[in-house]
């Protein structure tokens, strides 16, 4: 181990304050998954054409998911994902201009913080899934299988 690579520490041995990295709590984040596994698609669905970060959203969604995604950026993008799910926000949902606003800069930091995670292939699953729904909406049928696009 280099020097570089040890955080710094206080005069009592401690992680300087911000310097080291928190490790996600397990169960948090397992609640979180299944969160987002079990609202992820109606709130999606509901909102489709209110939410301008769709592709995004999916990308991230699509990456979470991942088996093969280190767990550290799971943690990460399944908190901003439930974020986008949960019922109480910073700013509500259902204002017309601003309500998408705060879940939007959630997902961004999150997305920010782990882009090397996020493949051609997660990208490519998320335009495909939002061509998907897309037609489904403009059919009339944005009810029907709760797996809906999470099978691609």
């Amino acid at each position: 181990m280099t020097v570089s690579s040890v955080p710094p520490h206080s005069a009592a041995g401690l992680p300087s304050p911000g310097t080291a990295l928190a490790i996600p709590d397990p169960v948090r984040v397992e609640r979180n998954e299944r969160l987002v596994r079990r609202r992820f698609w109606q709130k999606l669905r509901a909102n489709l054409h209110r939410v301008p970060f769709l592709e995004e959203l999916l990308a991230a969604y699509f990456c979470a998911t991942d088996p093969a995604t280190p767990y550290r950026a799971k943690a990460i993008l399944l908190g901003s994902l439930a974020y986008f799910v949960l019922p109480v926000d910073a700013v509500p949902d259902w204002l017309l201009i601003a309500g998408f606003t705060d879940d939007a800069a959630v997902l961004a930091a999150a997305i920010h913080t782990v882009r090397t995670n996020l493949t051609p292939a997660h990208w490519d699953r998320a335009k495909q899934a939002l061509r998907t729904e897309t037609a489904r909406s403009e059919a009339g049928s944005g009810t029907g299988d709760e797996a809906g696009a999470d099978s691609l």
